[in-house]
């Protein structure tokens, strides 16, 4: 395992951790500004961010300051109530895999998305069965894009009080089962005794949706070096405030998070920790530099 005390150089910021700074949406060019004063290496971008500043002057940005990206913020929401709607969803699919693309990424984050009309307050029904097809279909026709592209594609698996509106895959096992129907490894002509070969479609490994789950262990051993594509990081608070705009600070929760990238990386996963946390009440109300640099003090110690 990794030693993290001495430096932050596996360190990523998830662009979303400081989107607002004492409740003020800050432009993503002075979050990479501040990125990159500060050292960290890296960052995962949300397409909302770019495009309020425009992809090419992000990619100039990024490159200028020599930053990688851990990921891209994301694909996904693939459920519809109709063709028109699906293809609206394959269409922006296939948008957001060339913005990663342009940035160099290493993955396209999925969000695969639920019932459809649930995230506006409404569901337009109730069949989580037909979501979950619609679901293994929409990246199925995303993955020829995605080959054809060389840009992974990270299926992240949400805890389950998301089951309804945002994600309807909540299990690294469920994420895996898909990998293994549409990206079987090894490929027909691979050799068995050489070098992993590289997934087109694996997993984004999120502790805060995923620490809970009696068989991770398992499952990220199952998912081995090929399909872990990405690790994000933050922690779960008790008691939680909102369901999706109160996740922790590494170590002021009660997720074992050293434990989980151990496991992580006994399987060869040699990426960025990301940190991602959106925090309405705490973190975003707070400046932006002091985000940043707590984020780097608790990479190195609860990390």
């Amino acid at each position: 395992m990794r030693d993290f005390s001495q430096d932050h150089r596996w360190l990523s910021i998830n662009t979303a951790t400081v989107r607002k700074s004492r409740g003020q949406e800050v432009p993503l060019p002075e979050i990479l500004d501040a990125c990159a004063r500060r050292g960290i290496r890296a960052v995962s971008p949300w397409r909302d961010q770019v495009a309020a500043t425009g992809l090419a002057e992000v990619s100039r940005q990024v490159k200028a300051h020599g930053l990688a990206l851990s990921g891209y913020c994301r694909g996904g929401m693939f459920t519809a109530t109709d063709d028109g709607g699906l293809k609206a969803a394959d269409d922006d699919n296939r948008r957001a895999l060339d913005e990663a693309r342009e940035l160099d990424a290493t993955c396209l984050v999925l969000v695969v998305g639920a019932l459809p009309g649930a995230l506006a307050g409404k569901a337009a029904h109730k069949n989580i069965a037909l979501s979950r097809q619609q679901v293994h279909d929409g990246i199925g026709r995303l993955l020829e894009h995605s080959r054809a592209a060389g840009m992974p594609l990270a299926i992240e698996p949400l805890h389950p009080m998301y089951a309804a509106d945002r994600a309807c895959i909540n299990t690294m096992e469920h994420a895996l089962d898909v990998c293994d129907a549409l990206d079987p490894l090894p490929r027909s002509g691979a050799d068995p005794e050489g070098p992993p070969q590289a997934a087109a479609l694996g997993v984004a490994v999120d502790v805060y949706h995923v620490w809970w789950d009696p068989k991770l262990r398992e499952q990220i051993e199952r998912a081995g070096r090929e399909r872990l594509l990405a690790f994000h990081v933050c922690d779960w608070l008790t008691p939680t405030r909102d369901l999706l705009n109160d996740r922790g600070m590494m170590g002021d929760g009660v997720i074992d998070i050293p434990r989980i990238r151990g496991w992580v990386e006994e399987q060869g996963f040699e990426g960025y920790s990301e940190v991602e946390i959106f925090s309405a009440q705490d973190w975003w109300q707070r400046e932006m530099g002091e985000v940043l640099d707590t984020c780097i003090a608790r990479h190195r110690s609860s990390v």
